[in-house]
């Protein structure tokens, strides 16, 4: 009976039994690790949104509603996306302090964490563009700058100013300098336009031209790119400077005529 059994043995049923015990251990791990994984992930997400929404209840909601649906103090914030609440919290130009024609940057009053939470609250509202990451807005591409240049002058300086000095606009309005502008709130800015500034979504302006506009504006608000011909007048070079010499030498040589005229013979017969 012994030799029996041993012939009616198969030589590949101890491989066949391995390749069934691996395929079921294969299939344990697919079926319990991810959805561990993602557990994980789908709590950490909620907790944020939770936590930002109590911060959005203390400090937005008096505009904003309490539900980020907008009121007539500020507008609806569904869709506009965790890079808004990023730029504008991060920026210090929310919550505002008094409304005006134009809310202006001041020191944040949140942290990082805290404006990452109140940025998942609101992006939970409604899709809209996302906090960008450094690779998003940083190139090593030699001739960004050159290319940055013409992109800025055709887009962005009727605004800010060709050097990104700013400029006034109307209704007591104005476009803020660019100096001291970190690369993630310009490329946010960019993205999102906020108050006066119109946006720049991919469909329009691609990552790498916004990329390259950063890098423009870097190296000329840079304090290691001096402006040579001193006092700079909004850097707009001998023009601006030239007529401001102009102005004062006209108005000087008038003023001398005009002295002069007053002291003749015929002045003083008349």
């Amino acid at each position: 009976m012994k030799k029996l059994s041993a012939r009616r043995r198969h030589p590949l049923a101890a491989l066949v039994v391995l390749l069934f015990a691996l395929a079921a251990t294969g299939g344990l791990y697919a079926a319990f690790a991810p959805a561990g994984s993602a557990q994980a992930d789908t709590s950490s997400q909620s907790l944020a949104i939770e936590q930002g929404k109590k911060l959005f209840a203390t400090g937005c909601s008096s505009c904003h509603g309490l539900n980020g649906q907008g009121s007539s103090d500020g507008p609806s914030l569904v869709g506009v996306g965790s890079a808004a609440v990023d730029f504008q919290v991060g920026t210090g130009r929310m919550p505002a302090q008094q409304p005006g024609p134009q809310v202006e940057k001041k020191k944040n009053i949140y942290s990082q964490a805290e404006i990452d939470q109140m940025a998942a609250y609101v992006a939970s509202l409604g899709p809209g563009p996302s906090i960008p990451s450094k690779s998003d807005y940083t190139t090593t591409d030699p001739q960004a700058v050159s290319q940055g240049g013409e992109l800025f002058r055709t887009n962005c300086a009727q605004c800010h100013n060709f050097a990104g000095e700013g400029g006034a606009l109307s209704g007591g309005k104005f476009a803020p300098s660019l100096k001291g502008v970190s690369p993630k709130h310009m490329y946010e800015a960019m993205l999102t336009g906020p108050q006066n500034m119109p946006s720049f979504p991919d469909s329009t302006m691609p990552q790498k031209q916004k990329q390259q506009i950063i890098a423009f504006v870097e190296h000329t608000t840079s304090t290691d790119n001096p402006n040579y011909g001193g006092l700079s007048l909004g850097r707009l070079g001998p023009v601006t400077e030239g007529l401001f010499g102009w102005i004062f030498a006209l108005g000087a040589l008038i003023g001398v005529a005009i002295w002069i005229a007053a002291r003749t013979t015929k002045a003083k017969k008349s």
